[in-house]
C-alpha cells in the first residue's frame, strides 16, 4: 500500500511541480550563476525541516573548474536580487558557491544521497508559437540563458521528492542527502562536492536524466552507464601582431597557428577499441584585416566510450595544439576547464532500482540505453564505489521536443510526477519500515 500511496502522492503534486518547473525555466542560470536557483531551492529545503548545507560547505572552492570572471559574478549577483533571490541565502551564494545540500537524518540506518543538477545553458530559446514555453509564458527572461537539457525538471522533481520524503520522516530509518549540484554542464561541479567529502559516508547514490523515448512513451532505464569519459579544454595561442602590409615576416600569427590545429584536431585517427569524439567549439582570433593576429582563443572537448579512449584523445589534441604553436613560434597556454570519467554503476544495486520501479511502482522498465554524452556524475559514483558502496544513474524517458540543448527543447511534464515516485520509491525500498 505505501508505494501506492507515493504514487497518488505525487500525481497530487502535479500542478505544484509544473509552476515550479515553469519559475525555474523562466529564470535558468549558467554553470556557477546559479544564485537566484540555489538560494530559492535552500529556503525551501529549509522551509520544509531539512538541516541545509550552503556556500563553502558544499564545494570545496579550489576544486571548482570553469569559473566566470568575478565581473560576471557581481553582475549576476545583481541579476539575482533583482528577480526574486532570497536575500538569506543569495549571500552565501556570491562568487559561485551555489551548491546547495538537504539532510534528513532518521536514526540508524544507510545513508542515501540523490543529485539533482541545477544549471541552464548558453541557448537563445525558441520564441515560436509551437514552443509550449513561449505560448505558456515561461521562456527564459535572460537572453541567451536556457534550461534546454531537463535541469530545470531535475530541480523540480528534487524538491518533490523532498516535500515525499518529509512526510515519511518517522517511518525511515537512515540519512538523506539530496545533492543539488551547480555547475554540470562542462562537467565542472560535482568534484568540488566530492573532494568537500559529502559523498565519503554514502551507502547508496543515484541519480537521473529525462532522455526523449522514441516512441512517445514514459518509462525508465535503470543503470544507463554508458555515458561518454570526457575533458573540456581552453587553448590560448599568442603570437605577435604586426602590420599585415609593411613588415609580415615579423610577426607571429596566433591564428594561423590556432586554424592549422583545427584541421588537425578533426583528423586524429580514431581508436580500435571503441567510440570516441572531439569538438572544437569556438575559435575567437584578430583585431583587424591590417593585423597579424597576436592572440587565438579556442574551446575544445574531447570524448572517449572509456576513460582510457578519452585520455587518448586529449594527449592527441595537446600534442597537436604543441605542434601547431611550435610552427608558427607561438606561446601556447591550455587551460582544463572540466572532466569526468565514464560513469560507473553496481549491478546489485541497478537491478534492484528495476525491480521496485517493476514490481513495486508499476513503471515500464527497459534495459539501460547508452548516450553519446558525458556526465558529472561520474565523479560522485566513482568514489562511492572506490569505498565499496552502491551507484546508479537511471533514464527517465518521456516524449520530448526536439533534442538536447536546441533552442526548441522541452519535455513532457508528466515527467515531473514520474520522477518524483521513482525516487521516493527506492529510497522507501531502502530505508522504509518494510511495508509494501
Amino acid at each position: 500500500m505505501v508505494y501506492k500511496e507515493i504514487s497518488e502522492m505525487a500525481d497530487r503534486l502535479q500542478e505544484k511541480l509544473s509552476a515550479c518547473r515553469r519559475d525555474l525555466h523562466r529564470h535558468g542560470e549558467t554553470g556557477w550563476l546559479e544564485m537566484r536557483t540555489s538560494s530559492l531551492i535552500a529556503a525551501r529545503l529549509k522551509k520544509m525541516g531539512y538541516k541545509v548545507l550552503t556556500g563553502d560547505q558544499v564545494c570545496r572552492p579550489e576544486a571548482r573548474m570553469g569559473l566566470p570572471s568575478k565581473e560576471l559574478f557581481d553582475q549576476h549577483y545583481q541579476w539575482a536580487l533583482e528577480h526574486g533571490a532570497d536575500k538569506e541565502y543569495l549571500e552565501r551564494a556570491k562568487d559561485g558557491h551555489t551548491g546547495v545540500i538537504g539532510i534528513l537524518c532518521c536514526g540508524e540506518g544507510p545513508t542515501v544521497a540523490l543529485r539533482f543538477d541545477m544549471d541552464a545553458l548558453n541557448v537563445f530559446e525558441d520564441g515560436g508559437p509551437e514552443h509550449l514555453p513561449a505560448r505558456e509564458g515561461f521562456c527564459s527572461v535572460t537572453e541567451g540563458t536556457m534550461h534546454a537539457c531537463g535541469h530545470d525538471g531535475h530541480m523540480t522533481i528534487g524538491l518533490g521528492t523532498a516535500e515525499l520524503l518529509m512526510q515519511f520522516k518517522d517511518r525511515l530509518s537512515g540519512t538523506i542527502k539530496l545533492i543539488f549540484q551547480p555547475a554540470e554542464e562542462g562537467v565542472r561541479g560535482a568534484r568540488s562536492i566530492v573532494e568537500m567529502g559529502h559523498l565519503d559516508d554514502v551507502d547508496y547514490v543515484m541519480a537521473s536524466h529525462l532522455s526523449a523515448s522514441a516512441d512517445g512513451r514514459c518509462y525508465v532505464c535503470p543503470g544507463m552507464a554508458k555515458t561518454f569519459a570526457t575533458t573540456k579544454l581552453d587553448a590560448c595561442f599568442t603570437g605577435k601582431a604586426v602590420h599585415a602590409g609593411v613588415c609580415p615576416q615579423n610577426g607571429k600569427n596566433a591564428l594561423m597557428a590556432a586554424a592549422t590545429a583545427v584541421l588537425n584536431i578533426q583528423a586524429i585517427p580514431r581508436h580500435e577499441n571503441g567510440s570516441s569524439r572531439v569538438n572544437v567549439g569556438t575559435l575567437h582570433a584578430g583585431t583587424g584585416r591590417n593585423v597579424v593576429c597576436d592572440r587565438a582563443k579556442m574551446e575544445i572537448e574531447v570524448r572517449g566510450e572509456t576513460t582510457e579512449i578519452n585520455d587518448y584523445m586529449e594527449a592527441s589534441v595537446r600534442r597537436i595544439l604543441q605542434g601547431c604553436a611550435d610552427m608558427y613560434e607561438c606561446g601556447l597556454e591550455i587551460t582544463t576547464m572540466g572532466s569526468a570519467a565514464a560513469i560507473q554503476c553496481t549491478e546489485a544495486f541497478t537491478e534492484r532500482i528495476a525491480r521496485v520501479c517493476r514490481e513495486k511502482l508499476h513503471m515500464d522498465v527497459r534495459p539501460s540505453e547508452g548516450m553519446g554524452a558525458s556526465e558529472d556524475f561520474a565523479y560522485m559514483t566513482k568514489r562511492v564505489i572506490e569505498l565499496g558502496k552502491n551507484a546508479c544513474f537511471t533514464g527517465i524517458h518521456i516524449p520530448c521536443r526536439a533534442s538536447f540543448h536546441n533552442r526548441s527543447f522541452d519535455f513532457d511534464e508528466r515527467a515531473l510526477a514520474l520522477g518524483v515516485k521513482f525516487y521516493t520509491g527506492v529510497v522507501w525500498d531502502l530505508l522504509g519500515d518494510g511495508e509494501d
